[in-house]
């Protein structure tokens, strides 16, 4: 399919062909859940921990006689009953991540630009480049374009002017093209493709 090119200030810069197998497909809401989960699943660092009866440091003598008193038979101060004690079943130190096919999680790539480009939500453009790292200059051609939020993919590197000065607007994100997740894919409004990154892109899938 046919998909028009701008440029940066929003001129036209022509057309380009995107390949139906990456942009034209139907989109699965449970492919794209289930690496959205794997995602946020990997990402936690896991490292919630308590201390459990084995961590308390206090005396291990039987608290008194084990008959006789009326009450309950405790034999430790450690247990999680007492005040100062630990805690029974708290977090522990762990990874959260879990296996996904690697088939699915390419899968799961391709329905979710197939998703943003069904919702009109992708935008091509000849390159992402500046000539200066002025940051007020570039959120100003953002305003005019309506990029309110946006996640921009270059090719296999971003410009470093571009980088900088778009790395202090608010809900905006510039990746290079190995960066492209369906996460951040999905909690921007807009997806802006370089003619580079949709190269590299097509040529990822073949």
């Amino acid at each position: 399919m046919k998909f028009d090119i701008t440029s940066l200030d929003g001129k036209s810069a022509g057309s380009i062909e995107l390949n139906d197998e990456i942009f034209g497909l139907d989109p699965r809401e449970d492919l794209i859940a289930r690496m959205i989960r794997y995602q946020l699943a990997k990402r936690r660092a896991g490292t919630h921990a308590v201390k459990n009866r084995a961590d308390i440091w206090r005396t291990g003598k039987k608290m008194y006689k084990q008959k006789g008193t009326g009450g309950a038979r405790h034999g430790s101060a450690r247990v999680p009953q007492f005040r100062g004690g630990g805690r029974a079943f708290g977090p522990v130190v762990r990874s959260h991540a879990h296996d996904l096919p690697k088939k699915v999680r390419a899968l799961a790539l391709r329905h979710a630009l197939s998703a943003k480009f069904r919702d009109g939500g992708i935008i091509v453009w000849e390159n992402a480049t500046l000539d200066a790292p002025k940051t007020k200059g570039l959120k100003e051609q953002f305003a005019k374009a309506g990029l309110g939020s946006a996640l921009i993919i270059d090719g296999a590197e971003t410009q470093e002017n571009f980088t900088l000065a778009a790395r202090n607007i608010p809900q905006i994100d510039v990746l290079p093209v190995q960066g492209i997740n369906v996460y951040d894919i999905l909690r921007r409004e807009k997806l802006v493709l370089t003619k580079a990154a949709i190269d590299a892109l097509e040529a990822r899938f073949k």
